[in-house]
């Protein structure tokens, strides 16, 4: 008995002892706001378990007592009993806060009651629920301002949410959603109840058969279209298991944890911005199938689970799950190591449903609870010099930029890039890009030696986060010229006049929005074709330079001469000029303005200056045909700098290309300059010039040459607007940049970093559709190629070889004859075609010969150049002669000629002019124009309208891994496989928009007396595709062999259309690698 007593005895302290040594533990003060809206019962599934571990693991409220699941947390709260509910909003103040937690926003539906009729999850009407732009902004506020662990779930943002209130908190916790959400299920059979039965019933409308899925899988259901995506195992989508977490090296560091049990509630699929942020993603073992149906829903098989980053001096962190949820309440809080012998004894197998709960979730919010607070007073600030009141980290000295870094100033030599907005698929003003891109282009453009990057206009705020980080990671920063956009369309419809009230009040805007942006301190509304968003990177130490406005019209410049003349000089708080003309004056004006707003909210300065170009530079230009190219004058010398400003510096801007206007082409002052290499040089003539008349250092803001296919400026030295290669690109930029060096300029930005397929250019702008311009890439216009970083995907690599062409099925196959196999493709760029010459057969002592018709109404049924030859077919649009390697081209029927028509027929500046006739079997070289005709002013020669060969097809290897590389290549023969490749861009056939097959239609059927542009875009056709013929002559030029065969249809190749998701991917041109070489030797 006395055994049995003692035995007890123990046994009851050892029961006893964890309580015990739980009451007598020391507790923390922890002020914790739960914000939960989803309780719809008085379970409190929804935080429950996060006032348990709170409890558990002793922390208190400010007045000491433990927290209270049904009372210490704001939302909804039903009354059972009385059958209601009340509503406890969440305080407009949070002072005192230390960790925010938003449990879930989703509400409570009136069939959520549980007073009301037990349902299966119908829809019925919402009572209260939504994350409201009120609340959200007094969390945002709160965690900007004061140190905070700031913690939000799954259905923190999902419906009902505003759109605006989602958009700006997946911004400030540095991810994007795709609106989808998923679940793991058992049995996804229609009798389990826990599938709602709204998603089986949508699910049944959208596939038009009932559900009839059976065994385990995952529900994905997309927040604001409602599409549902079903991975079933027993289909072959998954191979065995549900979802868990995989801890990254920085979550296991930071939470100590490296893998889950598997989640079985509901999960966001969020992408993040930044990688580097994710502490954990999701782990499930979806099969090549189960990929398959995912990509068709643009649904990534890989997507975050947990991420975290610090903002100013708070913690953020995002569970894309609903991990706090759990069904069963804990036994026990007052016991010390419960939770740890819960995380031993939770095994999966027996415990499946709160598993994670005890394994992940509460061991991981330990760790986050218990991360020292960061203290602001503590962080040591860089300090910088000042001027006045104002700090500044760049300035003008000796006509040397300088930089502030490490306690001293350096000199920058300018060496950058322009940076616009665009990226395939979007218009600029969508703001697409993402902070990953961004990221990932600044490493790059850091690679090349680059230090500076300028924009135009205000980026999305993932710009700014990225080049914070981007800049606290290296130890070369990347620094920034802000421009700030002026609105040109709206400047025209106000006739041209800077001083219109609209145009001011929105410039302002602007400015002051950008300021606020940069200094991390600005809350942009949306505004379609403006970027906006909360921006809370403080970038403004790398601002090196203010740069207003855009490439200013002359005759609006004029203009303001005559409408302002009687305008005094301006005299500022910063700024001035001295015998100014008006639109020196608005600049002065609108430059001072700026500058006092960032003194007086943010207590600094820069540089600044002003956009402006050879257009409107201050020289006199005898020679330029086109009046309104020298028609007027920016001076940057009229205007100076005041008081403290002057200690920062103004420098000239301009925009300088080689090849336009084209009185840098023509003047003999220019042409015949002699430079620092010893041979003639019209680029650093005119930079010598420029030079030489300006008081201020002048840095060329934009500076480049395209490696375009298309040609629009040809440059005396070859340095023209088009038609150059990679190579060619890369070793004039840096030519160009040589002589800005060495004419003692500041340095150069290159124009520009990305490719953009939005852009247009004169020659080609009327021949597509300028509403779909960004899906697609149009090889002949130059303006879409000026960047170091291509987005052509070269589905085909054009070099003779057979492996890019796998999985693609022949459109002929046949033994015995001299061509054995074709092949066509297709991408955002190029039709390709492929032809497999039989053994002991070759391209040389052939001419292969393919017929193009695409216009189902027109074309020709003979061939004027080849009138030994009776095609077979009939409706000839276009006729592609590989003759040889020097002389093949495309060539268009003479109806269908849009450059005949343009320039001879409806301009009339052609010789001849005369409408030609359908089917007349002639075919015309295919041209575009690069000059109309003008006068030289000064001696009074005509020079004569210039066009050139657009369907000359150049041969050459297209594949940017061969050392023999042509980026220009139209086509190339391979000897050792007898394999003849090709691609013919786009536009040459007359396509106005291959993503949804869109051609040019019958233009001599439009009404002749409209407008050029306004008839070129009345003239469209959607088709079904291309009708494609192959002929082989032999070297008499006799027809040897068709396909099809006499009597037989021409293929039909119908690509597929890819509407408005283009396929694109990133690849650094040869002239990147060039110019890295370059930037590299100059220090």
């Amino acid at each position: 008995m006395k055994k049995l007593l003692i035995v007890m005895g123990i046994f009851l302290l050892l029961l006893f002892t964890p309580f015990l040594i739980w009451s007598i533990s020391s507790s923390e003060k922890l002020n914790v706001v739960i914000l939960d809206k989803t309780v719809p019962t008085e379970s409190m599934r929804e935080h429950s378990g996060l006032v348990w571990l709170l409890n558990h693991y002793r922390y208190h409220k400010d007045n000491g007592d433990f927290y209270v699941a049904g009372e210490d947390y704001y939302g909804f709260k039903p009354i059972e009993h009385e059958q209601d509910y009340e509503i406890s909003p969440l305080p407009t103040s949070l002072e005192g806060t230390d960790v925010i937690y938003i449990a879930d926003t989703y509400g409570v539906y009136h069939d959520d009651l549980p007073w009301t009729e037990d349902t299966r999850g119908e829809h019925s009407s919402l009572i209260y629920g939504g994350l409201e732009m009120e609340e959200w902004q007094t969390i945002k506020d709160y965690a900007l301002s004061n140190p905070t662990t700031l913690i939000a779930e799954f259905n923190t943002f999902a419906s009902p949410t505003e759109q605006m209130v989602r958009e700006d908190v997946t911004d400030f916790f540095h991810l994007d959603w795709t609106g989808w959400t998923g679940r793991y299920f058992e049995n996804l059979s229609r009798d389990n109840e826990e599938i709602p039965i709204w998603i089986i019933e949508r699910h049944e409308n959208l596939a038009g058969e009932p559900w009839q899925h059976e065994g385990s899988g995952f529900v994905l259901v997309h927040d604001w279209s409602e599409d549902i995506v079903v991975l079933s195992e027993q289909l072959g989508h998954l191979g065995s298991g549900g979802i868990n977490l995989s801890f990254t090296e920085t979550g296991q560091s930071l939470l100590n944890l490296s893998t889950s049990p598997s989640y079985r509630y509901w999960f966001d699929i969020v992408v993040p911005f930044n990688e580097q942020e994710v502490l954990a993603y999701y782990n499930w073992d979806v099969t090549n199938e189960g990929i398959d149906v995912l990509l068709q829903k643009q649904i990534p098989s890989e997507f975050a689970a947990v991420l975290h980053h610090e903002k100013n001096d708070s913690n953020i962190f995002y569970f894309a799950g609903d991990f706090v949820d759990v069904d069963e309440k804990p036994l026990f809080t007052r016991y010390a190591g419960f939770a740890k012998w819960k995380s031993w004894t939770s095994f999966e197998a027996l415990f499946p449903d709160t598993s994670f709960f005890w394994k992940t979730y509460v061991p991981m919010m330990k760790e986050i609870l218990a991360i020292e607070k960061l203290d602001p007073n503590s962080m040591p600030e860089q300090s910088y010099p000042k001027t006045g009141a104002a700090s500044y980290s760049a300035r003008i000295e000796q006509s040397m930029f300088e930089v502030y870094k490490d306690n001293e100033w350096k000199s920058l030599p300018i060496k950058g890039v322009n940076m616009g907005m665009g990226k395939p698929g979007h218009f600029p003003g969508e703001a697409a890009i993402s902070e990953s891109e961004y990221y990932r282009w600044f490493e790059m453009i850091g690679e090349m030696n680059a230090n500076t990057i300028r924009v135009y206009t205000l980026h999305p705020p993932g710009f700014y986060r990225a080049l914070k980080r981007y800049n606290e990671e290296h130890d070369n920063p990347l620094y920034l010229f802000h421009g700030v956009w002026f609105d040109e369309e709206l400047l025209h419809e106000n006739g041209g006049d800077a001083y219109n009230s609209e145009l001011l009040e929105q410039f302002e805007t602007e400015w002051k929005n950008i300021v606020n942006a940069i200094h991390g301190q600005a809350n942009i509304q949306h505004v379609r074709g403006h970027a906006h968003g909360a921006y809370y990177a403080d970038i403004s130490p790398y601002v090196i330079g203010w740069i207003n406005g855009i490439e200013w019209d002359p005759e609006m410049v004029s203009n303001m001469s005559i409408d302002y003349h009687d305008h005094d000089d301006y005299d500022g708080q910063y700024i001035k000029t001295i015998n100014g003309e008006p639109m020196e004056q608005w600049l002065a004006w609108q430059l001072d303005e700026l500058m006092t707003y960032e003194q007086e909210n943010y207590q600094w300065m820069r540089p600044v200056s002003f956009t402006n170009w050879v257009t409107t530079d201050l020289l006199e230009h005898p020679a330029e045909p086109q009046y309104f190219e020298d028609l007027a004058t920016v001076d940057p010398n009229l205007l100076a700098l005041k008081g403290e400003a002057a200690e920062v510096g103004m420098f000239a801007s301009y925009h300088i290309y080689p090849y336009y206007p084209d009185f840098l082409n023509l003047e003999e002052n220019y042409t015949e300059f002699i430079d620092h290499r010893g041979e003639p040089n019209n680029y650093a003539g005119y930079l010598r010039d420029l030079h030489d008349h300006h008081d201020l250092p002048i840095l060329v803001a934009e500076f480049g040459v395209p490696s375009s296919r298309g040609l629009t400026h040809e440059n005396p030295f070859g340095w023209n607007q088009g038609f150059l290669t990679e190579k060619e690109q890369g070793e004039i930029v840096s030519h160009l940049y040589e002589d800005i060096i060495q004419e003692g300029l500041l340095g150069g930005l290159v124009f520009t970093w990305q490719d953009e397929w939005f852009k247009r250019t004169w020659n080609t702008m009327y021949y597509d559709d300028p509403n779909r311009r960004q899906y697609w890439s149009n090889a002949q216009t130059n303006e879409q190629q000026f960047g170091f970083l291509s987005f052509d995907r070269l589905k085909i690599k054009v070099d003779g070889e057979d492996d890019d062409w796998e999985g693609t099925n022949p459109i002929f196959e046949k033994t015995g004859e001299p061509i054995s196999k074709i092949f066509v493709d297709s991408d955002e760029r190029y039709m390709y075609m492929r032809v497999d010459f039989s053994e002991n057969v070759s391209w040389s002592n052939h001419r292969p010969i393919i017929l193009l018709d695409s216009h189902p109404e027109q074309g020709n049924d003979e061939i004027d150049f080849l009138p030994t030859v009776k095609p077979p077919f009939s409706n000839i649009d276009f006729v592609l002669d590989l003759k040889n390697k020097d002389e093949s081209r495309l060539l268009v029927d003479a109806y269908y000629d849009t450059f005949y028509f343009h320039y001879g027929v409806y301009h009339q500046m052609l010789d001849d002019h005369t409408p030609p006739t359908k089917n007349s079997g002639n075919f015309n070289p295919i041209e575009l124009a690069i000059s109309l005709e003008m006068e030289r002013p000064d001696t009074g020669e005509l020079l004569p309208f210039v066009s050139y060969e657009a369907g000359k097809f150049r041969f050459g290897n297209g594949n940017p891994t061969s050392n023999e590389y042509d980026s220009l290549a139209d086509f190339y023969y391979s000897d050792e496989t007898g394999i003849l490749e090709l691609r013919i861009p786009w536009a040459l056939l007359n396509i106005k928009d291959p993503s949804i097959r869109e051609i040019i239609g019958d233009v001599y059927q439009e009404n002749q007396n409209q407008n050029i542009q306004d008839l070129f875009q009345s003239s469209s056709l959607i088709i079904d595709g291309i009708n494609i013929a192959f002929l082989l002559l032999d070297d008499q030029d006799e027809l040897l062999y068709s396909y099809p065969e006499a009597g037989q249809n021409m293929h039909l190749f119908e690509w597929e259309a890819w509407g408005n998701e283009p396929k694109y991917e990133e690849r650094l041109k040869q002239s990147y690698f060039i110019v890295q070489q370059l930037f590299d030797s100059i220090e």
